[in-house]
């Protein structure tokens, strides 16, 4: 991807307002698949920023433990995406 398919990829994100909008844009840009994937990283975010164990983790959201270890590696790194968002959707 170039920086500029990356930008308008992200600007394409912000300009969402609903959540119609949202469903539309990512049934258009992802498979169903994909969006049950990213739908199933971020539930095992929350749930491992909420202390639960990768076991207890994989149990409830059906995530490999690889998955599992990914997104802890991302949840605790230095970008802080899954912080941001997590934080962002607790304030709701």
């Amino acid at each position: 991807m170039t920086d500029n398919e990356a930008r308008r990829l992200y600007a394409a994100l912000r300009s969402l307002k609903t959540d119609d909008e949202v469903r539309a844009f990512l049934g258009d840009l992802c498979t169903a698949r994909e969006i049950d994937d990213l739908s199933q990283r971020l539930e095992v975010a929350a749930m491992l920023q909420e202390g639960h164990s990768y076991m207890d983790v994989s149990r409830a959201t059906g995530a490999s433990s690889t998955t599992v270890s990914r997104v802890s590696k991302c949840l605790n790194g230095e970008r802080g995406g899954y912080r941001l968002v997590l934080g962002r959707l607790e304030g709701e």
